[in-house]
């Protein structure tokens, strides 16, 4: 009599459970080895899109989470003498201005006709509306013109050729077309690569609109009505601080 298996060893089949076993051939076990590799492949290939589409979601992230540059007030006076330079300078600076002083969106901005800025005198307007089709949200706003940008807009105008109509657009490319958001955008862009701005962009000019209202103790409702933002919260995410605002702050003590 053999002795019983030991515990975790299996017993061998009896001669009648041998009758049982079914005999594979060698093409039945090629075509099982087929399987386990396409099987393994099909794996392979789903975990390569789960790290794509995990690695797609950490960079929009990544962009969501990294603010356009703040520059300071003498970051902004360069920027502003390199982007007034060359033929297109007195356009370039009037797109910036309404960036940095009006708190303008990029698609705002590229929107814009002289009728929208000027009266029939030529004047700069106090007020600018926008309306539902042009701002983000699709909630019309009036925006504030005040006396520096008032200015700019009217230095502007008498540099052109030729008195330009209300129906022509205030911003105009080398085609002389108007810009769309996009390409705006990216002319944006390079001005700050060309002044050695790291980080700037198109938003750039919004920030330091709200930042600059914001430390300068204006209503956190007014600078929100001004930015065209329907929560405070947003408007909030906007500011930026920087150790020379802290430094400033403490002095007020």
């Amino acid at each position: 009599m053999q002795p019983p298996c030991s515990k975790g060893e299996l017993e061998p089949p009896t001669k009648g459970q041998n009758q049982n076993i079914t005999k594979l051939s060698l093409s039945d076990v090629h075509g099982y080895v087929v399987d386990i590799i396409e099987l393994r492949s099909s794996l392979a290939l789903w975990l390569i899109w789960k790290q794509h589409d995990l690695l797609l979601i950490r960079t929009k992230c990544e962009v969501r989470l990294k603010q356009a540059r703040v520059p300071t007030e003498g970051e902004f006076k360069r920027l502003a003498a390199v982007v007034s330079q060359g033929k297109f300078g007195p356009r370039n600076r009037m797109a910036l201005m309404l960036s940095y002083l009006a708190g303008l969106r990029v698609g705002e901005i590229a929107s814009l006709r002289w009728g929208d800025l000027v009266n029939g005198e030529g004047k700069a307007c106090e007020q600018l509306r926008l309306s539902a089709v042009v701002t983000k949200g699709g909630h019309a706003r009036v925006v504030f013109l005040n006396a520096r940008l008032r200015k700019e807009v009217e230095q502007y105008r008498s540099s052109l050729a030729q008195p330009p109509t209300p129906l022509h657009p205030v911003l105009v490319t080398q085609k002389r077309g108007a810009f769309s958001a996009n390409t705006l955008c990216q002319l944006m862009r390079g001005w700050y690569d060309l002044a050695g701005l790291d980080g700037g962009s198109s938003h750039s000019g919004r920030r330091w609109f709200i930042t600059r209202l914001a430390h300068a103790g204006i209503s956190p409702k007014a600078i929100m009505m001004l930015a065209g933002h329907r929560h405070l919260s947003t408007t909030q995410r906007y500011i930026d601080v920087n150790d020379e605002m802290m430094r400033a702050a403490v002095e007020i003590l």
